[in-house]
């Protein structure tokens, strides 16, 4: 079942960026269906986290869509290299984001090898937040889009995962956010091969 639109729109984001941990992210660009089980996530709460993009209600061109209702995409590129991607969350005007960080490949392997130019499905394939939107086909034309629909979209497949099962710990890459950066924001599979090294 693909997620509803009301799904996204809790103000609750760090639960929100726990439970998305073991539902499906899918997605369908050129008839080419790629999907694969969220492993990892990182939550960002805006305006009053520093590590959010839209920190103190910091409104550009590239946060823009962080501000509308939730159940759109938010993809952003970093390094002039990786596209990174977000789901949005929250109600109108309330700019929180879930980075999805890694998923287990489950459909369009091959699809996906090939987008990596890889020819063994290891942990590089999709376990990292850059590497996993290559794999799935994601990039800046996957933004702002509406995640109700069969290009991108999350399904609940049925898995249910207990609260020992997945590990909370530190974001990535947010040193510059002080005090912030500590929150046990981010949630992995326990034991996934799938996810980066717990800190």
């Amino acid at each position: 079942m693909i997620l509803p639109l009301s799904y996204y729109q809790s103000s609750d984001v760090v639960t929100l960026a726990q439970d998305l941990i073991g539902k499906v992210l899918t997605t369908n660009f050129n008839n080419q269906r790629t999907a694969g089980i969220i492993v990892e996530t990182e939550a960002y709460k805006g305006p009053d986290d520093k590590a959010c993009h839209a920190y103190n209600n910091k409104r550009t061109p590239r946060t823009e869509v962080m501000f509308h209702k939730g159940g759109i995409s938010y993809v952003y590129l970093i390094y002039g290299i990786h596209h990174l991607f977000n789901v949005v969350t929250g109600k109108q005007d309330e700019p929180h984001a879930v980075l999805i960080r890694a998923i287990q490949p489950l459909q369009g392997l091959e699809i996906m090898l090939h987008r990596r130019n890889m020819t063994k499905p290891i942990r590089r394939l999709t376990g990292g937040p850059g590497v996993l939107s290559k794999a799935l086909g994601i990039d800046k034309q996957a933004n702002q889009l509406d995640l109700t629909q069969s290009l991108l979209c999350i399904e609940d497949q049925g898995a249910l995962l207990q609260h020992s099962e997945i590990i909370a710990s530190p974001r990535v890459g947010v040193d510059y956010a002080g005090e912030d950066a500590k929150f046990p924001w981010r949630f992995r599979v326990k034991d996934s091969p799938w996810t980066s090294p717990a800190k």
